[in-house]
């Protein structure tokens, strides 16, 4: 018996499978989605099983060094979606593959087998092994085939779990627990006696951490020490799983809302999608504050009622906290959570809770539509059309895409949600290819919030050279009179955008990049905000030594510094991404705003959607130019997006809310149908200038980037590639460049790119995996020389 193995090397000569022959302790054993040790030339290095055969394609075959999982870890609908994945989105297999497993079982770590305390019964050969331990690493799992079966049974049965120690720190988390022996003596004084009766009925069977009899049953230390001491307990160390949403733990009895008519027609539509196992897309559109959660929310109880399982994305992290508490409320400890804010053992754990079938209902970024469900019956994807659904590197996939094609495998429909769709999706729902789901009123019958318009260039003429406008600061003041809530929205971090020389002109530019650097307050430091270089500011200029700097543009921190000066008895949080670098500081700093210890939340995008407090009123914008000025042909789609979404965030209960919009170019359309909350004109309008322009939806784009610390090697192959593809594709493709890229220096290496606009191209995918794999094979062995990005979100 042989298995073909995709091996982790990520080069283009060996994007294959290679055979390797079963040793007879794996016959049985060995199944497609378990990783594998494998010598390849002098090395030995991890594989992953795609298939089993009775024959080999080559004379000479290697056997398989050590099975590395007794269960796969990718199941064969997500083998299939990984071979679907590296093909749409030109990358390795190897790299669609891993995009699938966290990074601890990825990355180097010592794997252990771990015996349940809940355990009842465990194979005798299996106990033999662990003896008096109830951990033991998996080296120590011998070569037989009766015990690799016994274990792999001990594990789909849950009575053992595997687990990762990371080289890296990322350990599993364990605790001290004690266990009651039996002894024909009595302790010697009543304390003692009582809490030893006290733990023999709380630990039933099994050991009990330390810290719950102290905290949970007030017992104390050092009398549990004395019992130990005078062998009436013994001590163990066990592993415990990470619950990092603990403080949110639901009891999920909260009861389900009443339902307004537009929500029960979407909610009826959805569960006769999920009934009939219809896998065509549905799209939510339903304004800020109209109610789409509960939709989701009974859906996905429905679903539940049938054995089935969903998987929910939200677009941000700082989403992730508000989302997961409704979710726990509503469905307990049904409910797993997936996002890059975790610690690798935490991803790791939340993991296989999906793995073992312990959850039914997953939460998360990106990732988790990746998540290892076996019979799911609904995705949901939540601001479906926030660009942070798009990852931007290998695999370069949207999450959108594959939640589609995942559908199709489980038959189950995909819920697009958004009060600002995507042009792509809305186009499709006006087609009929999504079906079209509206919530055009809010939930408490309020009006959507007025909008103000402030023209910053008349604040110019007028003598006020302040970042507020006088109108915003009267409505900031009386809100907080009234001592009510206001959202400040400013898409830039740090303190001042650039520093320049007012002598000789000056500016403080990164030595890496093609950027100029931002001045960051805190630690008086310059910082490129593309490859993370920092340096300390400078006092005099380092060309001409003249001291005539000065400061240009505003970020975050100097408009927090200006409040502070303004309105000194207002409590401000600011939120970007200089205050949420530590581990659960969004939690921490929602949290906060929601209890009222605060009366101002300062930030970035960030905090412009998803968010719900009742006692925010205020929702002001200081320069809504900031997106509309980039080099993108979305940049009026996502100017309103963001304008709207933020304007959201006002009078979402019974107050009246109000949006002030500041900018220099009030006439701008986006801006006006912001203003008037018309998606509809928005759309209108915006789809004439795609057809007249040659966008999406109307044509396909496919961006190939090149880079090089040469800027004539990155330009030549640049110009290679675009002659390969111009005698490839039909005329009817459209190939601008190549061209030097918006930014041409990041990290020390030049970029130049070159777009592809299409519209059908049946061969696409085998004509770019040529010239990946001419590239990655032939030309250049560095993998970040080239990159092709399908759909892509950024053109800088």
């Amino acid at each position: 018996m042989y298995a073909k193995v995709i091996v982790d090397v990520a080069a283009g000569g060996v994007d294959r499978p290679f055979d390797y022959r079963l040793k007879d302790a794996h016959l049985g054993v060995a199944a497609p989605g378990m990783r594998v040790l494998v010598p390849f030339g002098k090395r030995k290095l991890t594989g992953i099983i795609v298939e089993l055969s009775d024959t080999a394609s080559v004379k000479n075959v290697k056997s398989i060094s050590e099975l590395l999982d007794v269960t796969p870890v990718l199941s064969p609908e997500l083998l299939d979606l990984g071979s679907w994945l590296a093909k749409e989105t030109t990358c390795f297999q190897i790299t669609a593959l891993f995009a699938m497993i966290p990074a601890a079982m990825r990355a180097k770590a010592q794997k252990f087998l771990v015996l349940n305390e809940e355990a009842n019964h465990v194979d005798v050969s299996v106990q033999a092994l662990f003896g008096q331990r109830i951990k033991i690493p998996f080296k120590e799992i011998p070569e037989d085939k009766t015990i690799l079966k016994a274990v792999s049974r001990g594990i789909q049965e849950n009575v053992l779990s595997v687990y990762y120690e990371l080289k890296d720190g990322a350990k599993h988390k364990e605790q001290k627990a004690v266990t009651t022996l039996q002894s024909a003596q009595q302790p010697k004084t009543t304390k003692q006696q009582e809490t030893l009766a006290t733990i023999e009925r709380v630990a039933d069977s099994g050991a009990v951490p330390v810290a719950t009899l102290i905290n949970d049953h007030g017992l104390s230390r050092s009398t549990i020490q004395t019992l130990i001491k005078n062998e009436f307990l013994e001590e163990h160390q066990i592993v415990i799983e990470r619950n990092p949403y603990e403080r949110q733990a639901g009891d999920g009895r909260e009861a389900k809302q009443t339902l307004t008519h537009d929500q029960q027609v979407a909610y009826e539509s959805i569960r006769d999608a999920v009934e009939e196992r219809s896998s065509k897309p549905m799209l939510l559109h339903g304004i800020t504050g109209s109610g789409k959660t509960e939709v989701y929310l009974q859906a996905i109880e429905q679903v539940l009622k049938e054995g089935r399982e969903a998987i929910v994305l939200v677009p941000e992290i700082s989403l992730t906290p508000q989302m997961v508490e409704r979710f726990k409320r509503r469905f307990g400890d049904h409910v797993a959570v997936m996002h890059s804010a975790l610690s690798s053992g935490e991803r790791y754990d939340e993991w296989m809770k999906i793995h073992r079938n312990e959850v039914q209902v997953v939460v998360g970024a990106r990732s988790a539509v990746f998540a290892p469900f076996n019979n799911i019956g609904l995705i949901i994807i939540d601001e479906e059309h926030e660009s942070s659904y798009k990852q931007e590197d290998y695999p370069r996939y949207h999450a959108r895409e594959v939640a589609i094609y995942r559908s199709q495998t489980h038959e189950c429909p995909v819920v697009l949600g958004s009060a600002t769709p995507s042009m792509e999706s809305f186009a499709r729902a006006k087609k009929d290819v999504y079906t079209l789901l509206s919530l055009p009123k809010r939930v408490n019958k309020k009006p959507l919030p007025a909008i103000e318009l402030i023209d910053m260039r008349d604040e110019l003429r007028g003598g006020n050279r302040s970042v507020f406008s006088s109108q915003l600061l009267d409505k900031v003041k009386d809100r907080l009179a009234k001592e009510e809530q206001i959202v400040l929205f400013l898409n830039r971090r740090g303190f001042s955008t650039f520093v320049m020389c007012r002598s000789c002109g000056y500016v403080g530019d990164c030595p890496h990049c093609e950027i100029s650097l931002t001045y960051h307050q805190r630690g008086n430091q310059l910082k490129c905000h593309y490859c993370g270089h920092e340096e300390t500011m400078y006092e005099e200029c380092p060309a001409c030594e003249s001291e005539h700097i000065r400061f240009f543009g505003t970020g975050t921190q100097k408009v927090e510094e200006e409040l502070q000066k303004l309105l000194p008895e207002a409590r401000i949080i600011r939120m970007d991404n200089d205050t949420t670098r530590k581990k659960g500081s969004h939690e921490a700093l929602l949290k906060r705003f929601g209890n009222h210890e605060a009366d101002i939340l300062l930030g970035t995008q960030m905090i412009a959607k998803g968010l719900d407090f009742p006692k925010i009123t205020l929702a002001g914008v200081l320069t809504a130019d900031t997106l509309l000025n980039l080099p993108d042909f979305r940049a009026p789609e996502r100017t309103f997006q963001l304008l709207t979404q933020l304007g959201g965030r006002a009078g979402r209960d019974t107050r009246e809310g109000e949006v002030v919009i500041q900018t220099y170019t009030p006439e701008h359309y986006a801006i006006q149908h912001a203003k008037s909350h018309d998606f509809e004109s928005f759309f209108a309008y915006e789809m004439q200038q795609r057809r007249q322009a040659g966008y999406p939806p109307y044509y396909f784009i496919c961006l190939i980037t090149f880079s090089h610390e040469e800027l004539l090697t990155a330009m030549k192959a640049a110009e290679r590639a675009t002659r390969f593809l111009k005698e490839r594709l039909s005329d009817q493709s459209v190939i601008l460049g190549p061209t030097p890229s918006p930014i041409s220096r990041i990290n020390d290496r030049y970029r130049t790119q070159c777009m592809i606009k299409y519209k059908r191209e049946p061969n696409f995918s085998e004509i770019l995996s040529e010239l990946f794999t001419h590239y990655q094979q032939e030309v250049h062995k560095d993998s970040r020389f080239m990159a092709i990005d399908r759909h892509p979100n950024i053109f800088m």
